[in-house]
């Protein structure tokens, strides 16, 4: 594992010069997050793993355009992925269902039971603070972070200014966090 960020981006400046070895090394460290945000956003784990696959090219030939001064490492190569998942669902135009939040999680059959349980009260927990949220900021919360939709789509799908989404995220988000840390 990579100790900071400063790691991870000198990998990547090794990455542009097209050192397959940290390239190996950044796809150790970052697919499993990658991955991660993908799947929550396609729900479909065979076109996760299609787009997971697409997001590391792009990180082959796209490291030199890297920048430290402007983004994390880790920051950078999410924003590509959780681009790319978008970029997949208007392609193929995937409908996405209004799952609860606890069906989010995915089935691992090397988890302990006692992780399991301690997930599933996680999610309980999660979902009660969400209900506690207004019917609106409930459904943008779910849409945005969830979903992956921007606050353009959010505030044409809502009607209000994309600066008033910013706003109603920010709060409700505030709000989870005061919920889930009692």
């Amino acid at each position: 594992m990579l100790d900071s960020a400063d790691d991870l981006a000198d990998l990547l400046s090794r990455v542009a010069a097209k050192d397959r070895a940290a390239f190996a090394s950044v796809y150790r460290t970052a697919s499993p997050k990658l991955f991660g945000i993908i799947l929550r956003i396609l729900r479909r784990r065979e076109l996760a793993e299609d787009v997971l696959q697409d997001v590391f090219l792009t990180i082959w030939r796209r490291a030199e355009s890297y920048d430290m001064t402007l983004a994390a490492p880790m920051t950078w190569m999410v924003a590509i992925a959780r681009n790319r998942a978008i970029d997949e669902i208007r392609k193929a135009r995937l409908t996405v269902v209004d799952a609860p939040v606890e069906k989010l999680n995915l089935a691992d059959d090397g988890i302990l039971v006692s992780e399991r349980m301690e997930r599933d009260d996680s999610a309980l927990r999660l979902q009660r603070c969400l209900d506690g949220l207004g019917e609106p900021q409930r459904q943008m919360v779910k849409l945005a972070y969830l979903e992956g939709w921007s606050r353009d789509a959010l505030a044409k799908k809502y009607g209000h200014p994309e600066g008033t989404i910013k706003t109603w995220l920010h709060r409700s988000l505030k709000q989870l966090r005061e919920c889930l840390g009692s």
